[in-house]
């Protein structure tokens, strides 16, 4: 066993020793522009700054991080020594500049999620760990670095308390409606966060095989010698491009009270990065560093940003409604750049001062779930 453990312990040193360290990369290098549009359009939502802060005050992290340290295995040198591996490693690659505490608790089901706000922490569970081989591990564990460095565990906390707060004033019936709007932008800009947090865990394992296992599991895969790729991958390729309206509609209304896109979809997504010339190039040590990075985007940018993509998603697919909405991101590209040249809503120091998220560079002062 001893034996064995030792041989495990040089592959993650050997592995690590040849990866690719991302010094001071900002997490727009990779950002998904859905997920960087979506954020731009929930600023715009009405009330959602006003609601984030009363929640946020709310919000006693202490009590939680007391909670999960009471309840849950600390990962360290002494615990789980394999995963604080993982850990450091992957704060180290994307450079973040303290690293998070991580935590194994006991839960049947796999899932892993980031949560606090003045220091955040990741939390995996027992069912993940004993499913998931080590260099799968890897990218969970980057996944939710990934989060951290881009300041989404604020806004996954502030969602988390939304949706229980949201259980005891269903039966006011104006104030469940507000809040069912803002619950709603979230849950919209945290599946496409999700996409980005994919990426940051295959730029933490570098491994695309690694992330497809991780996904496959994910969607229900018990061995991979009981999976067939291509067949996998032409399941996304299905759902994606469905040739009946009705197919279009039920997956709107499917998706729309997910906090995740689907593991199947996910793994698509994530491997067509993979053999992108994006992805190479951040590889090559070509990215946006966050030194260079204050203030280097609008909020209009963002928009137009994401139009581009959905644009392009929906020109590329056979889905009817995607059809009928295709010229949609261009229009809201264009639509509002107008409104907002009208209105002078270009500035982008006047939009930061009403951000809820305080996103930072960091996620130390900013703001998941698998």
């Amino acid at each position: 066993m001893t034996e064995n453990n030792d041989t495990e312990n040089n592959d993650i040193e050997r592995s690590a020793s040849t990866r690719v360290r991302f010094r001071g990369i900002s997490p727009r290098a990779y950002e998904h522009p859905a997920d960087r549009g979506a954020m731009a359009t929930l600023r715009a939502v009405p009330g959602v700054s006003s609601v984030l802060k009363a929640v946020a005050g709310m919000w006693n992290e202490r009590a939680e991080r007391l909670y999960t340290v009471a309840s849950a295995i600390r990962v360290g040198d002494k615990q789980y020594p394999k995963l604080n591996a993982l850990r450091l490693d992957c704060a180290e690659t994307l450079d973040l500049d303290t690293t998070p505490d991580l935590f194994v608790t006991r839960h049947p089901v796999a899932n892993a999620y980031a949560i606090g706000i003045d220091k955040p922490f990741i939390v995996v569970t027992t069912g993940l760990v004993e499913a998931l081989d080590l260099e799968s591990m890897r990218v969970v564990i980057g996944h939710e670095t990934g989060h951290v460095l881009s300041g989404h565990n604020v806004l996954r906390t502030l969602l988390m308390r939304l949706l229980r707060l949201q259980a005891t004033v269903q039966w006011v019936p104006i104030g469940a409606l507000g809040l069912r709007a803002v619950i709603a932008a979230l849950l919209e800009w945290y599946r496409k966060a999700e996409l980005t947090a994919d990426r940051a865990g295959l730029l933490c394992s570098q491994d695309p095989a690694a992330a497809l296992r991780q996904h496959v599991y994910m969607a229900g895969g018990t061995s991979m010698s009981d999976i067939d790729i291509p067949e996998f991958m032409q399941q996304a390729k299905e759902y994606e491009e469905v040739d009946d309206i009705r197919d279009s509609i039920l997956k709107l209304m499917t998706v729309e009270n997910m906090s995740h896109p689907f593991a199947v979809v996910r793994a698509a997504q994530l491997q067509r990065w993979a053999a992108s010339e994006e992805y190479r190039a951040i590889l090559a040590g070509d990215y946006l560093r966050r030194a260079d990075d204050q203030g280097s985007s609008s909020m209009m940018d963002d928009i137009k940003a994401a139009g581009r993509s959905y644009k392009e998603s929906w020109s590329a697919s056979t889905d009817p409604l995607a059809k009928v909405l295709s010229d949609v991101g261009e229009a809201v590209s264009g639509a509002a750049g107008n409104l907002f040249s009208r209105f002078g809503g270009g500035n982008r120091n006047e939009q930061d001062d009403n951000e809820p998220n305080g996103t930072g560079s960091n996620g130390s002062n900013a703001t998941e779930d698998r």
